[in-house]
């Protein structure tokens, strides 16, 4: 298992369970004690997860992992929602996009197939999707500026939010890290839903892009009721009556 692989599964399991120790990883994992202990260690000093003096992993986690962390975890759902979301745009359509794995995905998605045809603009905060697409001459690009996260890769804030204002986007698409019917979509960082909201606002549709995971779990800081959202693409996971609860909303689900 590729160290990266390791790390991200220390991680899920860990936020899950609220602590494992050297023994439980190692088996979950197929490697030795030394392995994990040195793993823990640099989780512990990335602030990540906590480490025990008896070699057991604790409490506080930080909920957010960083993006580096995110990438690959059910890649093959986020794909089937890119390209099903991709599906959604119009030739000649200004898409925003914001920060966020499932939405990286959807850039890449973006650019395949009659992208050179097909006259899009893309109005991002995210500095990694800008960096994918600026090599992609047959889109236009415009970066949204702001303060940079590092969990998320996201240029946030107030400047985000007032550039925002200036422009028409015909969709924006918005990763989540939480969607209730109570609490609509959230994120772990307030400044981020902010932002997150001034996509919506500057959209003609607005569409949510997520796997079935976060349907049921609300995260810090509230972005929007789920009634302003016009469309959610998730996988086939999504319950029936999950589906049920967010089309009462009035919300188009979409299945991929």
């Amino acid at each position: 298992m590729l160290k990266a692989d390791r790390i991200a599964r220390i991680l899920d399991h860990v936020a899950s369970a609220g602590s494992a120790d050297v023994h439980q990883l190692s088996a979950l994992l197929g490697v030795s004690g030394a392995t994990v202990r040195r793993d823990l260690q640099l989780l512990d000093e990335q602030g990540l997860l906590q480490r025990t003096h008896g070699g057991a992993v604790t409490g506080s986690v930080n909920l957010e992992l960083p993006l580096r962390h995110r990438t690959g975890r059910r890649q093959a759902e986020k794909r089937r929602i890119a390209l099903a979301a991709a599906a959604l745009v119009p030739d000649g359509a200004v898409v925003g996009l914001t920060g966020g794995t499932t939405v990286t995905e959807l850039a890449r998605a973006l650019c395949e197939g009659r992208a050179g045809e097909r006259g899009l603009t893309v109005v991002t905060n995210a500095v990694n999707i800008a960096a994918d697409l600026i090599v992609r001459p047959e889109i236009r690009l415009l970066v949204v500026g702001g303060t940079a996260r590092s969990a998320s890769y996201a240029l946030v804030g107030p400047a985000a939010e007032r550039m925002l204002t200036q422009y028409h986007l015909d969709l924006a698409f918005i990763g989540v890290d939480g969607l209730t019917a109570t609490e609509g979509c959230t994120t772990y960082d307030e400044m981020e839903a902010a932002t997150d909201l001034a996509f919506l606002r500057a959209a003609g549709r607005s569409v949510v892009v997520s796997d079935s995971s976060k349907v049921g779990r609300t995260t810090f800081a509230g972005i929007c009721p789920l009634a302003a959202v016009d469309d959610f693409v998730t996988d086939d996971a999504l319950t029936e009556e999950q589906e049920k609860t967010i089309t009462d909303a009035g919300v188009r689900v979409t299945r991929a």
